[in-house]
């Protein structure tokens, strides 16, 4: 009798660590997808950060940053659709 309780109780805490790292890669997943979305401007501010936590000058990798931002509002900014679809893919957007 004993030996069925051990045994479900294992059971429940193979299923809570099975439940925990479904967890935490779905939580990367979507780290990594802010940052794909974001792209430049999160990258270039994460380089400012960390040039600045170092003691050095991120002032490049801020304006980099402001750049980026201009970059992807005039970007948002357009029209696209199937017509221009051309232009869009040449243009490396």
């Amino acid at each position: 009798m004993r030996a069925r309780t051990l045994k479900g109780r294992k059971a429940q805490f193979g299923q809570g660590m099975s439940e925990y790292i479904i967890i935490t890669a779905l939580v990367a997943v979507a780290g990594i997808g802010l940052f794909a979305a974001f792209g430049d401007v999160l990258q270039n501010q994460m380089a400012g950060m960390s040039r600045e936590m170092a003691g050095q000058s991120g002032s490049q990798d801020i304006t980099d940053a402001q750049a980026s931002a201009t970059t992807a509002q005039n970007r948002a900014q357009q029209a696209d659709s199937l017509a221009t679809y051309n232009q869009q893919t040449n243009a490396g957007n």
